[in-house]
């Protein structure tokens, strides 16, 4: 049903349908926080619904659940189809990572009797959002000798929490002069992490404790930072948003929304025509980059190895797989905020409560770096969602000249298979906090098991 809120045709059992999923992804979203996180958890799940490891495998046929992980920051689910790989794959594909802020290499410093974390922000942020925000740390520090330690602090309600200190509004006469752009300086981005003196220490003691603290709990140097990643993100657990309970506020909706609901919606059919696939990517947020970003050739050469499985090791047999797929990419897109309606085209903007969310095009003002489906898809989509009843609408990013931003469709467009835009429209987008309406997250769900299984 194109354009219908859904709230509208809730039944309650729907509506305890929609709760109950929910309740599953409020839990996903508040241990997830990083990349790495998401993995375990997604692998968690998997298992639970019968899914092994590719290297399990010496043959595959219809029914088989097989995932493969990357460098522990991406994860590719398979459920293997009733058709030849070489006709096609129906793929939906996330990223799980989200703004935030990392602790440089060398990190820990002291400063007129307070130690600090120096950190440099990770994707778009408006960066005077972080600051006065409780503030976990979370990661792995890897010693020379092959050990990895997990560091999570913040997020038990035992543990102490971080933050960034602001300028006292009494004191910040200039500070408030500046734009929105410069009030808050990269640089100045730096988490308080303690202030207590190491007794007997003349120099730098704050700093002293702090690492005598970290050696003691988890044996560790300050030059084991340098091959750490740690990660800065909002304490805290995902919380139901508005009276009427309604909405989800939470860390990292962009676009772990999508995340869950693409895991979801593969784990929980058990046969298809086609191979049904999940997959969760990195480092969207920064251009899709490297050994675990989208355009990463851990896709390609995952399925390159179900294609060897089934015998089929041709080149031309991949090149036939990915031509033939079709691919919704899962990420979020953004709500129409009554309060800012200005930068929107309302006739083409997403809202809350109208169900899941395809963008033909994203991009910025020309279209630059956009995928842009063809019409033909389009409107192979629209039958199955109306076919079946699910709620979607239509939307773009803002007005032309107001910005724009990208997914990863584009990248697997290259693959000359059919792609588009489908998620949740997100409010707060890229904040600490973001908000989600729980009737979209389920819509989400039921629009993406339906394209696995149509």
């Amino acid at each position: 049903m194109y354009a219908k809120n859904v709230w509208k045709k809730m039944t309650s059992e729907k509506n305890n349908q929609v709760n109950e999923f929910c309740e599953g992804y409020k839990d996903f979203i508040s241990v997830g926080k990083t990349e790495r996180l998401c993995v375990n958890e997604a692998k968690a799940i998997a298992k639970k619904h019968g899914y092994k490891e590719l290297s399990d495998y010496k043959s595959l046929k219809p029914g088989d659940k097989v995932y493969v992980i990357n460098k522990n920051k991406n994860i590719a689910l398979f459920l293997i189809g009733e058709k030849p790989l070489t006709e096609g794959l129906r793929i939906l594909g996330a990223h799980i990572d989200s703004p935030r802020l990392d602790i440089k290499q060398n990190p820990l410093y002291e400063k007129d009797e307070f130690a600090f974390l120096d950190t440099h922000y990770y994707g778009g942020i408006k960066k005077y959002q972080w600051v006065t925000t409780p503030l976990s740390l979370h990661g792995v520090i890897c010693k020379k000798d092959g050990t990895t330690i997990n560091i999570n602090i913040g997020e038990d309600e035992s543990d102490p929490i971080l933050g960034i200190s602001d300028l006292l509004v009494h004191l910040s006469a200039k500070q408030m002069k500046k734009s929105a752009k410069e009030v808050i300086e990269g640089e100045n981005l730096d988490v308080t992490f303690g202030s207590v003196p190491l007794k007997d220490t003349e120099k730098d003691a704050v700093k002293a404790n702090i690492l005598k603290l970290l050696k003691d709990k988890y044996d560790i140097e300050e030059e084991d930072f340098i091959s750490s990643e740690l990660e800065i993100v909002p304490a805290g657990k995902a919380r139901d948003y508005g009276i009427d309970r309604s909405m989800i506020a939470g860390y990292g909706h962009d676009d772990r929304v999508c995340a869950y609901t693409s895991l979801k919606a593969t784990l929980d059919i058990d046969s298809t025509e086609y191979t049904s696939c999940c997959i969760l990517v990195d480092k969207e947020e920064i251009g899709s980059v490297g050994a675990t970003g989208a355009s990463s050739s851990f896709f390609e050469d995952s399925v390159a190895e179900l294609l060897s499985l089934s015998k089929k090791t041709n080149y031309l047999d991949l090149k036939r797989t990915m031509t033939n797929s079709k691919m919704l990419s899962s990420d979020v897109s953004a709500a129409l905020d009554p309060l800012y309606d200005s930068v929107s085209d309302k006739k083409n903007n997403a809202k809350f409560g109208y169900g899941v969310v395809f963008n033909k095009y994203l991009g910025s003002r020309g279209k630059s770096g956009s995928n842009d489906a063809e019409p033909e898809y389009i409107a192979w989509i629209r039958n199955i969602m109306d076919s079946n009843d699910i709620h979607y609408q239509t939307s773009e990013l803002g007005k032309v000249d107001e910005g724009g931003g990208g997914t990863i469709a584009y990248i697997l467009g290259e693959y000359n298979m059919n792609v588009i835009d489908a998620g949740v429209a997100v409010l707060n987008m890229h904040a600490p906090m973001e908000i989600v309406s729980k009737a979209d997250v389920y819509e989400a769900y039921n629009a993406y098991k339906i394209f696995l299984t149509k």
